[in-house]
């Protein structure tokens, strides 16, 4: 299968993006997803996390806040936390891939917030960046409950510049223009996707 990862810097219109592929028949493994399915209650990481990080524990799930307050700023901590968690996301998009895989799917989309932070962009064939001005970025982020210009700075300032994951990509989405011309954008990736495919699997076998 082609493996194409999705990305862009936070507001950037990365989720409406991903709702796109699907509409084409494309699987998408949501990143951030299966971190909220393994911190709900009964998800793979409430019970290693509750030994270790046991204030993070609210009504039998992990609370995000909590936990984030236990390990920010502590690089033990954090480098404790990832230990437990990677490896459980790493198997649900394992899980993800066999499925995808099994079902006869050609092209998977990968939709990972922070794919060049991680160096994620090594273990897919091909990047879409999605990217907006910076003032309509800070227009949605500060539209959301619970952020404000303090948070979106400190956020924005741990994210790879737009500027560079626009020259480091494979495509380029722009999500200014409205939902039908980035539709449009999303088809013309597919097609073009689809010559890569065979490159791909050519390149995999010899």
């Amino acid at each position: 299968m082609l493996l194409i990862g999705l990305t862009g810097s936070i507001g950037m219109g990365k989720s409406e993006t991903a709702k796109m592929f699907a509409r084409l028949g494309i699987p998408v493994y949501d990143a951030d997803a299966a971190v909220h399915a393994i911190y709900a209650k009964g998800g793979a990481a409430v019970e290693p996390l509750s030994k270790v990080f046991p204030e993070a524990i609210v009504d039998g799930a992990v609370d995000r806040t909590a936990l984030s307050r236990t390990v920010l700023g502590l690089p033990d901590k954090m480098k404790l936390l990832e230990s437990i968690v990677h490896p459980l996301v790493g198997a649900a998009q394992l899980a993800f891939l066999k499925q995808a895989q099994d079902e006869g799917h050609h092209a998977v989309l990968l939709d990972i917030p922070l794919l060049y932070e991680t160096g994620g962009e090594k273990r897919v064939d091909v990047v879409v960046v999605v990217s907006a001005p910076y003032h309509l970025q800070e227009q949605r982020v500060l539209a959301r409950p619970g952020m404000d210009m303090a948070k979106f700075a400190a956020i924005h300032a741990k994210q790879v510049p737009d500027a560079e994951k626009r020259a480091r990509a494979d495509f380029v989405i722009e999500t200014d223009k409205g939902l039908d011309h980035a539709f449009e954008a999303v088809k013309a990736v597919v097609e073009a996707l689809k010559d890569r495919e065979g490159a791909v699997l050519q390149a995999r076998l010899s």
